[in-house]
């Protein structure tokens, strides 16, 4: 190549090089094992002898989990107390009591299990705007309000927080009213701390410019527009404590609190424990939400009485609605799949390496000398 054409036409440059590293240029040092008949008879066999045992070790803990389980509603079971059949928000009140079987150690969870209700419907996952959610306020996209159609506005009112999972929020209120632990005291159940604190902190936030402010009760003007009570009322929490807040653009919104009174205040909002935990979909069905917690040890044969107001109806769907009770381990609840799942899988690989053992002593296949094997060289 001539000068003139060297300047005409200069080197390229190989910006996108990796650099001239063992581990850039695939030249890293590695282990190839040969997979012959022995080595994976092995393989198995050993894999089967560690699974068994510990599927059965799984299981072992989970037996040591104390469960009590009732059902208090169903859609084909009328003799329930609190079957209340297709008629919702009818605060119909019933009593389930448990005797606790062994001794149970805190923390003692309080579940409700609803069956043949599908929360991982992709139309009933997606039917939600985070943002709203998450306090916004202010005008909405096309595509945040198809995805909570229909449950986006009733007439000209609109509904914050939108969408179905939202709305159909589970509002039977359950209430620990008999038991003692074993000192002798009433037993509480703890209905805060049952919501992921990551969720709490960035997916969910009260409406921007929405305020409260405690207040005397015995003089507590809550007057619009500076305020929103309803009919001029403050809130007035468990503890006796008055409170008045204010909601945006509260004439033409219904907000949560106003959807499901029985269950969410106004001071709480979208920041209600129960909403959160509800709004994390479930998987599968029949599936379980936590709804509080005892933390006090109660003894065995002591009696557990709940009272419950019915208001979430089960038969347009050919559910039920159970209370469970129950002690936790390292593993959860009393849950034996983990465990058997383990136990199929050893069984599973142990035959396996019966079966290709005898296969290869009783007719071996004659295979190759691993010493014409040859790798690639540096």
């Amino acid at each position: 190549m001539s000068d003139d054409e060297s300047v005409a036409n200069p080197p390229i440059k190989l910006v996108n090089k990796p650099n001239d590293t063992a581990i850039n240029q695939q030249r890293m040092k590695s282990w190839n094992p040969i997979l012959d008949p022995v080595w994976v008879i092995c393989t198995y066999i050993i894999l089967g002898i560690i699974f068994i045992p510990v599927g059965l070790k799984i299981n072992s803990i989970a037996d040591g989990v104390s469960e009590l389980s009732q059902k208090y509603d169903s859609h084909d079971d009328t003799t329930l107390d609190c079957h209340i059949g297709d008629n919702t928000n009818t605060n119909k009140t019933c009593t389930v009591s448990f005797v606790t079987k062994d001794d149970m150690e805190p923390p003692i969870l309080v579940y409700y299990e609803i069956k043949n209700f599908y929360q991982n419907h992709r139309k009933y996952i997606t039917s939600r705007d985070d943002k709203q959610l998450f306090g916004y306020v202010g005008d909405r996209t096309k595509q945040s309000k198809d995805l909570c159609s229909p449950l986006d506005q009733l007439g000209n009112i609109s509904i914050s927080p939108c969408g179905l999972i939202a709305n159909t929020l589970f509002n039977d209120v359950i209430k620990l009213v008999g038991g003692k632990d074993n000192k002798g005291q009433d037993l509480i159940l703890v209905e805060k701390g049952i919501a992921w604190q990551s969720d709490i902190d960035y997916k969910f936030k009260q409406p921007d410019t929405f305020r409260r402010e405690s207040c005397d009760c015995a003089d507590c003007p809550c007057d619009p527009p500076k305020w929103s009570c309803t009919n001029s009322t403050p809130f007035k929490d468990d503890y006796g404590k008055c409170w008045k807040y204010f909601y945006p653009n509260k004439a033409h919104t219904q907000y949560l609190y106003e959807t499901y009174p029985m269950v969410v205040n106004p001071i709480e909002g979208v920041m209600n424990e129960h909403f959160i935990v509800w709004m994390n979909a479930a998987a599968v069905t029949p599936f379980r939400k936590l709804y509080g917690y005892i933390e006090e040890p109660v003894a065995k044969g002591e009696t557990l009485a709940f009272q419950i107001q019915a208001n979430w109806e089960v038969k347009s769907f050919k559910g039920s609605k159970t209370l469970i009770v129950s002690t936790t381990e390292i593993f959860g609840g009393k849950n034996k799949a983990l465990g058997q799942v383990f136990i199929v899988c050893g069984g599973f690989l142990l035959s396996l390496g019966f079966l290709f053992g005898v296969k290869h002593f009783v007719w071996p296949r004659k295979v190759g000398s691993k010493k014409y094997l040859r790798f690639k060289e540096e």
